[in-house]
């Protein structure tokens, strides 16, 4: 049986039963998407696969580099003073 992380501190990410929310979303997301177009079973096997790949990709980085690569890629949007629009790659003195 493989143990399950309860989270111990404050900024650990929420979770929904055992699983964390960051692991569910990519299943839900294409369980509904299955729905709407009439093939659950289909998207069901992806969503599995798309959970699987995605839970060794984030136990290999580090914490928040789902979240850094999303502002990276401009997916992320922050409409803080202080923060850089993320397609400004060079800073010009």
């Amino acid at each position: 049986m493989a143990t399950v992380e309860t989270p111990r501190h404050i900024d650990d990410p929420p979770n929904l039963m055992l699983w964390r929310i960051d692991d569910v979303t990519p299943f839900i997301l294409l369980l509904v998407i299955g729905i709407l177009i009439n093939q659950t079973m289909l998207f069901i096997a992806l969503g599995v696969i798309t959970v699987k790949l995605y839970g060794s990709f984030r136990e290999s980085r580090a914490d928040g580099y789902a979240l850094h690569a999303l502002y990276w890629f401009g997916l992320l949007p922050m409409t803080h003073r202080s923060t850089p629009n993320p397609f400004i790659r060079r800073y010009l003195p």
